[in-house]
């Protein structure tokens, strides 16, 4: 049996041992990490080489963005954001049947791109949102399955922490591009829910919300509107080169501090919670960014990509089968690792079999993320499944039968994003960045 056979089935096999046993994602990469690199190299060679890589991986200064992004999502989320979002959402789509179920996907959208965080979007949205349709006679089981499967729309739509992750460990495609490859996908994520959603709202007869006359329109508008400059200002600054993703960040923590004061929504007491639940977040993050970093490493060493690569391309060399089997491996693998891990372990894999396909870099981060954002709402460790269903005091398994359409009709997106590249890269071909 080759070396590298071996370290796969070693590197592989003891991922997976580690994290049924329940040891953390992070801790599981790392030691099956270690201990593969060891088939190769001596144990003190391991050890100095591992711990070298664990810091050259966090020496980017690209990387701070993450944690800035972190904090201004949580200042936005303890700020008063949400219901200046919501009341914006109505406006856009309060007369349309099952009008709050919809206000609720938008309300993802909106605030999910600015937090950058499915969880915290179903965590904020469902609070507010999922009492407001109960009481309308929406059904709860609906209403939860609306706010989670809208809920990863924002991990598409930028701001968002993920396509920095896949910018760093795919060697460096652009943030701006893939920031802006993000728009329309996640905004076809949103629609797609909004027609599952019309369906049963016609179905079952839900009711369209008041009529908000011009007056409160413009009101509505006007209040909401500080909050989606931060969008503008940051996404348009770095996509005009005016500073870099780390800058933006920045600049994206002064914004949204100046305007949660502003709102008088935040407190002084509350900027150590802030500051503790940013830093165990970033924390978290940053350990998987470079116990991945040395997965990677050793997946090189041991030409573990180049033999999967030659393994799919054996069984075909037809772009369309090779694509389908890699969004059927990423669906599998996002129902049982979080997001962050898998982008940071499986673009290495699959990012080089694309390429050579002729599939962009900036196209693949999308189908990547999308597949991925589908893995979280579905069980078993689907965040903003359990979350949504958290927040709306229901059972999982009442939830997955209303889910169900949502997935099938993501799957069909999915499909359609994977073989229509320009969905993804109209936006950065248009302004140049592709």
């Amino acid at each position: 049996m080759s070396v590298t056979v071996l370290s796969g089935i070693m590197i592989f096999g003891l991922l997976l041992l580690f994290l049924t046993v329940g040891f953390p994602i992070a801790i599981s990469i790392l030691l099956s990490s270690l201990f593969t690199l060891m088939l190769i190299l001596p144990a003190d060679t391991t050890i100095f080489t591992g711990a070298q890589r664990l810091v050259t991986e966090m020496n980017s200064f690209t990387m701070l963005a993450i944690p800035l992004f972190v904090l201004a999502g949580i200042i936005m989320n303890n700020g008063g954001i949400a219901f200046k979002l919501i009341n914006f959402a109505k406006v856009l789509v309060g007369r349309i049947p099952g009008s709050l179920a919809h206000t609720n996907v938008v309300g993802n959208m909106l605030f999910g791109s600015i937090a950058g965080s499915s969880v915290a979007s179903a965590a904020a949205m469902g609070r507010i949102m999922g009492p407001m349709q109960e009481n309308s006679g929406y059904d709860r089981k609906y209403a939860a399955a609306t706010n989670i499967a809208s809920a990863p729309a924002g991990l598409l739509i930028p701001p968002t922490s993920i396509l920095i992750v896949y910018s760093l460990v795919s060697g460096g495609t652009s943030i701006a591009a893939l920031f802006m490859a993000g728009y329309i996908p996640g905004i076809l994520w949103g629609v797609t829910t909004m027609v599952v959603a019309f369906v049963f709202a016609k179905k079952y007869k839900y009711s369209v919300s008041e009529k908000i006359s011009w007056k409160d329109k413009v009101y509505l508008t006007l209040d909401a509107l500080p909050s989606l400059m931060l969008i503008v200002i940051v996404i348009g600054g770095i996509v005009a080169g005016i500073f870099t993703a780390t800058e933006g960040a920045a600049i994206a923590v002064i914004y949204s501090t100046v305007l949660a004061a502003i709102y008088k929504n935040l407190k002084l007491k509350e900027i150590p919670a802030i500051m503790k639940e940013t830093i165990e977040i970033t924390g978290m993050i940053l350990l998987l960014i470079t116990a991945s970093g040395l997965f990677s490493l050793v997946m090189s060493y041991t030409g573990l990509p180049s033999a999967i690569s030659e393994g799919l391309l054996s069984l075909t060399d037809n772009p369309v089968v090779i694509l389908l089997l890699m969004n059927v491996i990423l669906l599998a693998i996002g129902t049982f690792m979080d997001i962050t891990p898998a982008v940071l372990i499986f673009t290495p894999i699959f990012l080089p079999i694309a390429t050579s396909m002729g599939i962009d870099p900036i196209h693949f981060g999308i189908i990547i993320t999308f597949n991925l954002c589908i893995g979280n709402m579905t069980p078993p460790v689907g965040s903003a499944l359990f979350v949504g269903a958290s927040v709306a005091d229901i059972r999982i398994e009442k939830v997955i039968p209303i889910l169900v359409p949502f997935f099938i009709a993501l799957f069909i997106m999915l499909i359609i994003v994977t073989f229509i590249p320009e969905l993804s890269l109209f936006l950065p071909n248009l302004l140049g960045l592709g």
